[in-house]
């Protein structure tokens, strides 16, 4: 369990730090930059630290080595195909997970750190959605309950039940959601076909490909950043990183049908009591029911 409750503790740490920094008006490519840095770095010091022994593979890499690693007698088997999984997706979903974070920090920004943070966990409707289509995982009677649920809090925040009418549309949220939705499907693509051994050589391609794209932003806007944004990147790094590394551990001890619901749930409760500790933030009631809507759906869905 301990590795679990580290796991909800660094995923609530991220949202508020990110609340810290769009308190103090931070620059956002900045603090992603530096955020994406530290987690590259800690990541190859535990690979190394872990001695973790490494198939060699060439760039590029050959039609063969493709061919063998795409067949599906290969999927989840030998290390060489795995590293080629791990690059070939940890790339594309290194563009997801920097846009995820770039719309978590405006998402806090302009919602607040509970609201925000309950749309990046309700991401998981994308590839549980994947998941039914491209291999058969049908929902229970339970998980589709969840998943109404879900629809209903992502509309309640949107829609004036009032005026019968469209609010204006809160696309930065529906943005996160749909974001932090490919980068979670990023993550089950290579849990369906790497090997978990290499997870950490995965999670590396996925936050220096982030961090390229960043820091590419970066020097583009011609901004330095201040002591103030690499401190805190470093700091978002950290738990960012070690997120995913708790869960994979909670993982290897804990059913999933148990590790999802709690850290789902626990980790939005933990945010709302947090902003509203530490920033005093104030949800509206349409927002609170949608919080609690999610919190819910997130249980239902995870059950197995």
């Amino acid at each position: 369990m301990i590795y679990l409750a580290f796991a909800i503790l660094t995923s609530a740490s991220i949202a508020l730090i990110f609340k810290f920094s769009e308190g103090r008006n931070m620059n956002r490519y900045a603090v992603t930059s530096f955020n994406y840095l530290a987690a590259s770095l800690v990541s190859i010091i535990i690979i190394t630290v872990n001695n973790l022994r490494l198939p060699f593979i060439s760039f590029p890499v050959s039609m063969n080595d493709l061919a063998k690693a795409f067949s599906p007698s290969s999927f989840g088997g030998g290390g060489r195909s795995s590293l080629i999984w791990a690059f070939f997706v940890g790339v594309p979903a290194g563009v997801f997970f920097f846009l995820a974070f770039i719309y978590y920090q405006k998402g806090i920004n302009e919602n607040g750190a509970g609201l925000a943070g309950a749309f990046s966990k309700i991401g998981i409707l994308i590839p549980m959605s994947v998941s039914i289509v491209v291999w058969n995982e049908i929902p229970t009677l339970v998980q589709s309950f969840g998943i109404a649920l879900s629809i209903i809090s992502i509309l309640l925040v949107n829609i004036s039940f009032r005026r019968f009418s469209v609010d204006k549309l809160r696309l930065t949220l529906l943005a996160l959601f749909l974001f932090s939705g490919l980068a979670e499907f990023s993550n089950k693509v290579f849990q369906k076909y790497g090997l978990v051994d290499h997870k950490l050589v995965f999670l590396f391609f996925v936050f220096f490909t982030a961090f390229l794209i960043s820091a590419g932003f970066l020097v583009w806007r011609n901004k330095s950043p201040g002591a103030q944004e690499v401190v805190t990147g470093m700091l978002v790094g950290l738990p960012n990183l070690f997120c995913s590394y708790f869960l994979i551990l909670a993982l290897d001890e804990i059913k999933a049908s148990v590790v999802f619901p709690v850290y789902t749930a626990t980790t939005i409760v933990l945010i709302n009591l947090g902003g509203y500790m530490i920033f005093k933030e104030r949800l509206k009631r349409k927002e609170k029911l949608s919080v609690g809507l999610t919190v819910v759906a997130l249980v239902l869905i995870n059950l197995s």
